[in-house]
């Protein structure tokens, strides 16, 4: 990964980071929501993207036409465009978390995307703390959340998060991720200071999830097989 001098920091990426994590919330609600009913073009568009998890973004042509980057090209009254390198970092980061969303919903019969609230916390951190038992953590496990914090780049970052994606996903009770943060959180990890600042939201939310520790999700439902080849 590189940088420039002139590339913002990460409370000046706020605005960008905040745009990414509304386009990821967006577009996975709509597959989600179709997904969850078997209509077949979310069906469709989930194994189209599952396909590209823990690969870089622009490596997979198919999904070109699936993910609308459009809205990220598009300015506000009053504010500024976006330049080339917030492009290609917003564009990396929705790859990155719409891929790892359709790898986590595959064969899931409950939402796998879920937005984050105080009472019920949806950030990595959190969901990495619930793969832990009650009384007590497991190391290994925490150690994963550790090495994807230190990751060298986006690419391996987002290997590392794949690999926590599927502890989530083959839990007793699958556990649930807030990816529209995720997307949002993958866009600042690419600015300058954004990895250390990442990682501290990453330590909040698993803390947070400590505090609170839900025991079950009150929309589980048996999973479907509707897709598991």
């Amino acid at each position: 990964m590189t940088t420039t001098a002139s590339a913002p920091a990460p409370h000046a990426a706020a605005p960008v980071q905040q745009q990414v994590a509304d386009l990821a919330a967006a577009l996975i609600g709509s597959w989600q929501e179709g997904y969850l009913k078997d209509r077949s073009h979310a069906v469709g568009a989930l194994a189209r993207l599952r396909r590209g998890a823990g690969r870089e973004a622009g490596e997979m042509p198919d999904l070109w036409s699936l993910i609308d980057t459009g809205p990220l090209h598009t300015t506000a009254a009053g504010a500024r465009p976006m330049g080339e390198q917030e492009l290609e970092r917003a564009e990396n980061a929705l790859h990155a978390a719409l891929t790892l969303w359709a790898f986590h919903q595959q064969s899931r019969g409950v939402p796998m995307h879920r937005r984050h609230t105080r009472e019920r916390p949806g950030g990595l951190g959190a969901a990495v703390r619930r793969l832990m038992p009650a009384d007590g953590t497991d190391a290994p496990v925490r150690k994963r959340l550790v090495r994807a914090g230190t990751a060298p780049d986006l690419a391996m970052l987002t290997q590392r998060l794949r690999d926590i994606v599927a502890l989530l996903r083959s839990a007793k009770t699958p556990i649930p991720l807030d990816y529209a943060l995720l997307a949002g959180q993958l866009y600042l990890w690419q600015c300058p200071d954004g990895p250390a600042a990442v990682r501290r939201r990453w330590g909040r939310s698993f803390h947070e999830q400590m505090r609170t520790r839900p025991d079950t999700d009150q929309n589980t439902t048996p999973d479907t097989d509707k897709d598991a080849s």
